[in-house]
């Protein structure tokens, strides 16, 4: 489910499929057809595009990630950012540039 993947990537991200396209280099109706599952074996190098541009791996568009609970550790760690002051929106920045930053290295 790749394509299933892309789509929610891409739209989390408030990104068209044409803005996805010119971003990554990767044909508009290539990636139409991925989402749409018509295209289910992309090469790695339009998955690295694509992943590149949603600022995420490669392996989050590969794998499916199931375990999205919270242990005692994160919950403990979110009640000291809340505390902290850093707003929702400042959180999410940080998190997008982290994201990105990760890629690079």
């Amino acid at each position: 489910m790749i394509g299933y993947r892309v789509k929610m990537l891409r739209e989390e991200k408030k990104m068209s499929i044409s803005e996805l396209s010119i971003k990554s280099g990767v044909a508009k109706s290539y990636i139409s057809s991925l989402e749409r599952n018509l295209q289910t074996n992309p090469t790695i190098l339009v998955l690295e595009k694509i992943a590149s541009i949603l600022c995420i791996n490669v392996d989050a568009l590969l794998y499916e990630q199931v375990d999205h609970s919270m242990d005692d550790e994160w919950k403990e760690i979110m009640k000291d950012i809340i505390g902290s002051g850093i707003s929702k929106e400042e959180m999410r920045e940080f998190i997008e540039v982290r994201k990105c930053t990760a890629l690079e290295n």
